[in-house]
């Protein structure tokens, strides 16, 4: 039987802490902890846990004993996996669901802000288009006035 020696035993602790593989190249921001905290251990656990119940449940579905009175016929495989597809994929295709509607309610927010925009644009035009009408009249106006020397320009009426 062979003893170890303490002084020894020493050495041997520290060459298993020391780092092996990839951890130990890596800039010393970028290593994992040496421990983790009891929040951080604690959160791990907690969602290994989830993990393995979600597994176990998923198994269980897949493996469930069919009682021999059961007079159905064994279900095929293949009906089986698409059953776990549809689990799997539902969250998915109900997130996919929720981000359509959401794109529809932004057209139809565009729709109506261009219609808006298309409004102003119009009555803008119209303004500019009096305006302009307003400018040519008052333009004929003063032409008229200085063409005619001796004549006082006629009164507003009241």
């Amino acid at each position: 039987m062979t003893a170890i020696r303490p002084d020894r035993l020493a050495e041997i602790e520290k060459a298993a802490a020391e780092k092996s593989g990839p951890e130990k190249y890596a800039p010393p921001d970028r290593r994992p902890p040496d421990k983790l905290s009891d929040v951080d251990q604690a959160a791990a656990n907690a969602f290994e846990g989830e993990i393995r119940e979600f597994v176990r449940r998923d198994v269980a579905f897949l493996r469930r004993p069919r009682n021999e009175a059961e007079a159905s016929p064994p279900e095929p495989v293949a009906e089986n996996l698409n059953a776990l597809i549809r689990r799997v994929s539902g969250a998915s295709m109900d997130e996919i669901d929720r981000v359509i509607e959401e794109l529809q309610s932004v057209r139809e927010m565009l729709r109506a802000e261009g219609e808006r925009v298309n409004r102003e644009i119009a009555g803008y035009a119209s303004l500019s288009h009096a305006s302009m009408t307003a400018m040519k009249v008052i333009g004929d106006s003063i032409t008229q006035w200085k063409s005619a020397p001796g004549k006082q320009p006629p009164r507003p009426a009241s």
